[in-house]
């Protein structure tokens, strides 16, 4: 593993690969993110057996949880993304606190609160924390007046589902005539819809690992919009890191530490933020199992202040230590 780190970084805790015992990197599942979370899942696996762990692939819930239950495993790389068949709704971890598995990453209120965008939001409110302001259209009141939404807000505005993640059923609404198209394809997804002003200005986003905010990274896509696309396909996106410079870097990885504290999330994640024009920072959502593809934003910062591929998914794992710490505890 790497030893370059970065001075708030602390060194890792765990020197010897057999005390994390068999672990299941769990990965695919059935969410809207499956093939993200296949690449994600095999980078993981290959990294972690390269660094002698006795790393083994599972795809979904059920067959872990099945695998779990049979005491094959001693712990849980989580790296499914999503929610309903993802693993960052809170359900999974859930399911593994219940049998006494230790997992990566943040436990069942953080995972579920994340995951819903809606009440991520009202969290940061209730905070004094930034965001931008939205309407929440549920689908139980037939998803809403949409137009009556965007009149509110005033337009452009940001249609999605309030439950989804890597920029699914996302669409940037300029015209009102536009915004029926919009919120149709929001509501092919579960969950609800969030109407949601437009911040013009810098895509930033915080990687969080332990209890250290990685160097931010700032996002240029090609296009006007950082979507599926860009996030997954495109090789002309531009990733900037770190995306600012002194005291406005240092406030935004204070305000990512915020808002990743304040919906009680632990272990590592992303926390995505718009920077207007005017220098102001508006937190989007966090993600409690972020993407570790070759166009993957954690990965990136990582390696900014000397943490390879490898070393991240190392540190990744002993995240899954807080469990054993918290009573969890798993099978050796």
């Amino acid at each position: 593993m790497s030893n370059r780190t970065n001075a708030s970084m602390p060194a890792p805790r765990v020197s010897d690969a057999k005390a994390f015992g068999r672990v299941a990197v769990v990965m695919g599942g059935q969410s809207a993110e499956r093939e993200v979370s296949l690449d994600s899942g095999r980078n993981v696996l290959a990294a972690l057996r390269e660094l002698g762990v006795d790393a083994h692939a599972v795809d979904g819930i059920p067959a872990l949880l099945d695998a779990l239950r049979a005491g094959h495993y001693a712990r849980v790389f989580n790296i499914l993304h999503g929610q309903r068949g993802g693993g960052e709704d809170g359900v999974l971890q859930g399911a593994l606190e219940s049998l006494h598995v230790p997992c990566t990453g943040s436990g069942v209120l953080g995972s579920a609160l994340s995951m819903d965008k809606v009440r991520s939001k009202q969290v940061w409110i209730a905070q004094g924390l930034p965001t931008p302001r939205f309407v929440a259209l549920r689908k139980r009141d037939g998803a809403g007046d949409v137009h009556a939404a965007a009149r509110s807000l005033g337009l452009p505005v940001i249609v999605k589902p309030a439950c989804e993640g890597s920029s699914v059923g996302v669409s940037r609404v300029f015209r009102d005539a536009d915004l029926d198209g919009a919120a149709e394809l929001a509501a092919r997804y579960p969950g609800d819809l969030l109407v949601e002003e437009m911040i013009v200005g810098m895509e930033l986003t915080v990687a969080i690992l332990g209890r250290s905010a990685l160097p931010s990274i700032r996002i240029v896509p090609k296009g006007e919009f950082y979507d599926y696309h860009a996030k997954y396909v495109a090789e002309d996106t531009q990733y900037l890191c770190p995306g600012l410079d002194g005291a406005a870097e240092r406030e935004l990885g204070a305000l990512a530490l915020a808002a990743f504290d304040a919906l009680g999330c632990s272990g590592w994640g992303r926390v995505d933020v718009m920077r207007d024009r005017e220098g102001r920072n508006f937190l989007l959502e966090v993600n409690t199992a972020p993407g570790m593809t070759s166009h993957s934003l954690v990965p990136k910062a990582a390696q900014q202040i000397g943490i390879d591929f490898r070393s991240l998914c190392w540190r990744v794992l002993e995240t899954s230590l807080e469990s054993d710490a918290n009573g969890s505890g798993g099978k050796p």
